[in-house]
């Protein structure tokens, strides 16, 4: 009998250590007496993008990840011609719950190697949007987190606070839109603002971009719309740590790593609002996702979700509106925009014909509990289904150059959607160029 109670505890002591042990090996747990433990108030990194020690590594943000029980994920960008080991420091603080013994320290803390997941969309660049999974069953309750090519030198760590702690069922906002990026000095102040006021008649409270550079006249403009509360402005200077490409393909653009990091850019504000907005809409900034058979975008998104309601991810189709054609009549070239710098969306009424032996890109308007992560123009890992959208249901207003530039105007399809917003939209485009300084 005491054979098999001695055989059952190792064996109850064996699964322990395995499952303590399922995600990583605990490389070394911090004594709270150590004078190498993190201070009280862990050194937080001054720019949303911290170098990872030991390595060009960079990492971005942290997440707790519910969905996948509890595990942080770290949203990094990885040298994927230089992949390493590397290694979490997970802290809790002293005033969770948790086996603190010191009064004005961090608490418990410990050290064991990460799982590192490349996204499978990279465009060719070295530098790869990656997340870096911290998971230990000792500490549950971690606040902070830091990622590190030398797990035994965790003093002087720069640790990301880990965000997503709760499940939340109730958001602060319907509808976010997640803008990727702005870079090169972007001026286009006139597009931007009549943007801004058409996504608000739509139905959207909150917009977050990324901000690399933009000229003086954006710069006016994004600080009326933070004033104002819709806006919110991630500063994004990936140009401090690699060299950016401006397109979209490695072989064309070269580069560290894919246009300015926009594949980062958009996961990052996936799970930063994932328990802020009920949806997310992710478009560049010359681009709306427009209802064409509903008023505004929560009555669209009651319609598809009563339709399809398994799916997370819906998929809108992109369409050409190019701002080399013009609306004859001259209905809203109004004098006093002139002066602004930037396109005028209101004028350029024709649409290019959808070819269907080229590939239409779309663009993401979703659920982000239901996507895992995403790519520019699909999702690459979702829990729920995908919808492609019919083009009469919805849409993307794009204003660009040609992609079919040697159509003449009569082989072009009128769509004057964006004037149905005039009464609204005109006053509130003039009150944001005015109160902004722009005009």
């Amino acid at each position: 009998m005491m054979q098999r109670k001695l055989a059952l505890l190792v064996g109850i002591g064996a699964l322990t250590v395995l499952l303590m042990l399922r995600w990583e090996h605990v490389m070394t747990l911090v004594n709270l007496m150590s004078s190498k433990r993190p201070s009280a108030e862990p050194e937080l990194p001054k720019d949303t993008i911290t170098p990872i020690p030991g390595s060009r590594h960079l990492m971005v943000s942290a997440f707790k990840d519910h969905r996948l029980g509890g595990a942080i994920r770290v949203i990094s960008i990885i040298c994927r011609q230089e992949l390493q080991p590397l290694y979490c420091v997970l802290c809790a603080n002293a005033n969770a719950d948790v086996d603190a013994k010191d009064d004005g320290v961090m608490g418990q803390c410990a050290s064991f190697q990460a799982k590192v997941h490349l996204h499978s969309d990279d465009f060719g660049f070295p530098f790869v949007t990656s997340d870096v999974f911290c998971m230990s069953l000792m500490l549950q309750q971690a606040t902070h987190v830091s990622i590190t090519a030398n797990p035994y030198v965790i003093h002087n760590l720069t640790f990301l606070s880990i965000q997503n702690q709760e499940v939340k069922e109730s958001f602060r906002y319907s509808f976010t839109v997640c803008i990727s990026n702005l870079f090169g000095e972007y001026n286009n102040a006139l597009q931007f603002a009549q943007t801004m006021e058409v996504y608000k008649l739509l139905g959207v409270q909150r917009v977050v971009i990324y901000n690399t550079s933009c000229g003086p006249d954006v710069e006016k403009i994004l600080k009326y719309y933070r004033k104002e509360g819709m806006l919110e402005v991630v500063p994004w200077p990936i140009d401090k740590f690699l060299t950016p490409s401006t397109g979209w393909k490695y072989d064309l653009h070269h580069g560290d790593i894919h246009y300015y990091g926009q594949l980062t850019t958009l996961n990052e504000c996936m799970y930063r609002y994932m328990y802020q907005s009920k949806y997310l809409l992710l478009n560049d900034i010359d681009e709306i996702i427009m209802p064409y058979k509903h008023a505004n975008l929560e009555k669209l998104m009651g319609t598809l979700q009563e339709q399809h309601p398994n799916a997370g991810v819906f998929k809108i189709k992109n369409h050409i509106f190019p701002k080399t054609q013009f609306d004859d009549s001259g209905r809203f070239r109004l004098a006093r925009w002139r002066s602004v710098p930037g396109v005028n969306i209101l004028e350029h009424v024709y649409r290019e014909p959808d070819r269907k032996h080229v590939f239409n890109p779309t663009k993401l308007l979703i659920n982000p509990r239901s996507v895992e992560q995403t790519s520019v123009h699909t999702t690459l890992k979702q829990f729920g289904l995908v919808f492609n959208v019919p083009f009469d249901v919805c849409r993307i207003i794009h204003v660009r150059v040609p992609l079919q530039g040697k159509l003449s105007k009569d082989q072009l399809f009128v769509d004057k959607k964006l004037w149905e917003f005039e009464e609204l939209l005109i006053p509130s485009i003039d009150r944001a160029l005015n109160e902004s300084g722009v005009l």
